[in-house]
């Protein structure tokens, strides 16, 4: 077995778990309003647990539910009113052999719905206030949706500095709601004391200024941690397992918890009676790129080095966390950094991932591209969903049934959207026949993932898929007429994607200024009229030498070429602000390039998911890239470029111009085929640009409805 470690079981406290994976506890939203745990929520973790994971660990269930929460379709476990759904929950659980366990959680000054109805959020200090960073990227209709719970009748901002009583009660609440936990069925819980909660907020020695004995020195800071602790213990049972989830570092947090804060606190949380350690981390809550640094990680493994730390002074389990890749998991568990792995969003791109790994089919593991889709929507207060799995977040309604009656389906289009109806569609018994023009599967996102690597493993997952489907894959193939007639399908779905047409402005038809397009087969060689037209003739043979090498099929050695050669020049122009312009703004600046990126509109990369907009952002200011928005380039003449815009004209230099706006939808396939009467649905952004998640969703839906 590859996976041996990861996959052998492994005991918290009196536990044993079937393997050493868990699930991460995350907000889901897909609670009820009133807090029950309804079908929704029930058939998105039961899908987890037919997956394979030892253990899912609910996402914030709230002990003082309303007081404290959050979110406004949190779980809530603050009374036994709640103990119906939560039953269920459980049971539907274990039922796969999965374990079940429940994270309990005060939100303290990050209480969103203590706002909205006008209470005081129950803080150790006063909290300082610190700059807004974060909605300066947002859409108005975004931004409405994040400070929604804010603008109710009624909604203020007050806090409330816990009294002796108030801590009295909120370790009864921490108490009560893990006994309500066990009699409900769960089979043990975490208590959250991480991500800025009142827990957390405790530890912090920038947030809790106290002078009694729950402040001052990391002993007194972890006194209601302790004290939480012996409480659970108490009255849940001695024999109930509780462990901890804190913060291994505080980023962006002058004076806040460091490592050496959170190796004590572990200490002191297993001679209390932990019976394991979960290692996350925190960031600055009023920066948005810091939410990539933590509680998510942008970076692979990021804490990974925090866990080994806290496990080599502790003889109970710790629980690692943060983008580990499962080679990574076992390499981890082997050296004896870790005991168990927590993956969040790799489960909810593929439920199954632990079955795969077990059956030995890594490679039919649907990849996780962390675009951040998922955490995203909970700023919005909407319910979390996944861009590559259509599924998550709507199990109890998508579907995939077999057909009532078996049809041959001709899917034109090799792309995200084009290879995922091949697949939805051949798992519901239909015989699928795939026909891209190119000659090879992936489209537009086989050239953006030499940009954004991740995207390329989804390509290299659906490419698999539809091959073991037994596909009939035609590559090289223009769809016309004679193709339709000749064929003869029952029903066809169109995936040609989008085009990108050149703006209506003088000067685009120059040889330094490309299209997206353009581009792509100025990388990629698959255009040769556009090769002899925008390159000098021995960068056109450079090219075609590394055709005859393969180089230019492959991501990632392109991706190495590009480090030393790349069509365009020093100075590099791009001409809309929006995901494909940001993306390649960065790509390109860290190959040297200096590079501005002019935008019509008022925002920047609204294509892109809230939190990888700010990820994507941050990192194009230190990199030096010029964002120039509420601005119109009216000419490009020779290589300079005439802007208006903010009430004034202004004419910058460019070596080479990017056209990366002007994306429509391709429909001229979708009407030859309704011409010839042919039973006719749209797939992906040839129906309306929607990028990876429009893609995969519309995918699923039309192949369900074949």
């Amino acid at each position: 077995m590859r996976f041996k470690k990861l996959l052998s079981s492994g005991r918290i406290g009196e536990l044993e778990l079937r393997n050493r994976i868990i699930m991460t506890p995350m907000g889901s939203n897909l609670s009820e309003e009133n807090g029950h745990c309804g079908e929704r929520i029930q058939a998105y973790y039961e899908s987890r647990a037919k997956g394979g994971a030892g253990m899912l660990i609910v996402g914030v269930a709230s002990i003082a539910w309303p007081a404290g929460s959050c979110n406004p379709n949190q779980v809530a476990i603050s009374t036994d009113e709640f103990l119906p759904g939560l039953r269920a929950l459980a049971q539907r659980i274990k039922h796969h052999g999965c374990r079940a366990a429940v994270q309990l959680q005060h939100a303290g000054k990050i209480a969103v719905c203590d706002i909205a109805a006008g209470r005081p959020m129950l803080v150790p200090s006063i909290p300082s206030h610190s700059p807004d960073e974060m909605s300066a990227a947002l859409t108005p209709d975004e931004m409405a949706a994040f400070v929604k719970s804010y603008s109710k009748k009624g909604a203020k901002v007050q806090y409330k500095v816990a009294g002796q009583e108030d801590i009295r009660k909120l370790i009864e609440q921490f108490a009560a709601a893990a006994e309500r936990a066990r009699r409900a069925g769960f089979d043990g819980v975490e208590l959250h004391a991480g991500h800025g909660y009142i827990l957390s907020e405790f530890l912090s020695p920038e947030v809790n200024l106290r002078e009694d004995e729950y402040g001052g020195c990391l002993e007194n800071r972890a006194r209601l941690l302790v004290e939480v602790i012996h409480a659970v213990k108490a009255k849940a049972g001695s024999d109930f397992p509780v462990w901890c989830r804190i913060d291994a570092l505080e980023f962006r947090v002058e004076d806040g918890i460091s490592l050496a804060d959170a190796v004590e606190t572990a200490a002191i949380a297993e001679a209390a009676g932990a019976d394991a350690i979960h290692v996350s981390a925190y960031a600055n809550s009023s920066s948005g790129a810091g939410f990539t640094e933590a509680p998510l990680v942008h970076r692979s493994g990021g804490y990974l080095a925090y866990a080994a730390s806290i496990k080599a002074r502790l003889r109970i389990p710790v629980i690692a966390v943060g983008r580990i890749e499962p080679e990574v998991a076992e390499q981890v568990l082997e050296r004896g950094d870790a005991d168990f792995i927590a993956m969040g969003r790799k489960l909810l791109a593929d439920p199954e991932l632990p079955n795969k790994l077990l059956r030995g089919e890594q490679e039919a593991i649907r990849p996780c591209i962390y675009c951040y889709t998922c955490v995203s929507r909970i700023f919005v207060n909407d319910h979390v969903r996944c861009a590559v799995n259509a599924r998550t977040g709507f199990e109890q309604d998508v579907i995939v049934a077999p057909a009532e009656q078996s049809r041959h389906v001709l899917v034109i289009g090799g792309g995200p959207a084009g290879m995922e109806v091949a697949r939805v569609a051949a798992l519901r018994g239909h015989r699928v026949t795939l026909a891209e023009q190119g000659s090879d599967l992936g489209g537009a996102v086989f050239f953006s993932s030499i940009v954004y690597p991740e995207n390329g493993k989804l390509i290299t997952y659906l490419a698999g898929q539809v091959q073991k489907l037994d596909v009939d894959i035609r590559l090289d193939t223009v769809v016309d007429r004679i193709f339709l007639g000749a064929l003869g399908p029952d029903a066809v779905v169109v995936a040609t994607g989008a085009r990108r047409d050149a703006p209506p402005i003088p000067g685009t038809q120059q040889s330094h200024v490309f299209s997206g397009d353009e581009l792509r087969a100025l990388m990629t060689g698959d255009d040769p009229r556009v090769v002899k037209a925008k390159l000098p003739w021995w960068q056109g043979m450079l090219l075609l030498l590394a055709g005859i090498f393969g180089i230019t099929r492959r991501a990632s050695w392109l991706r190495q070429l590009s480090q030393w050669w790349m069509p365009v020049g020093k100075r590099v122009s791009i001409i809309g602000g929006g995901l494909v312009g940001l993306e390649l703004a960065e790509f390109l600046a860290e190959r040297g390039r200096q590079v501005t990126v002019i935008e019509e509109g008022d925002k920047f990369g609204i294509e892109l998911a809230i939190v990888r907009r700010w990820r994507v952002l941050e990192d194009l200011q230190h990199l030096g890239v010029e964002l120039m928005n509420n601005s119109t380039v009216s000419s490009i003449d020779g290589h300079s470029l005439l802007l208006a815009g903010k009430g004034r004209q202004i004419s910058i230099e460019a070596d080479t111009v990017i056209l990366a706006s002007g994306a429509t939808g391709d429909l001229s396939v979708a009407q030859l085929s309704r011409e010839l009467g042919l039973e006719t649905h749209l797939a992906g952004d040839c129906d309306g640009v929607g990028y990876i998640e429009g893609a995969i969703r519309s995918a699923h839906a039309v192949a369900r409805a074949l």
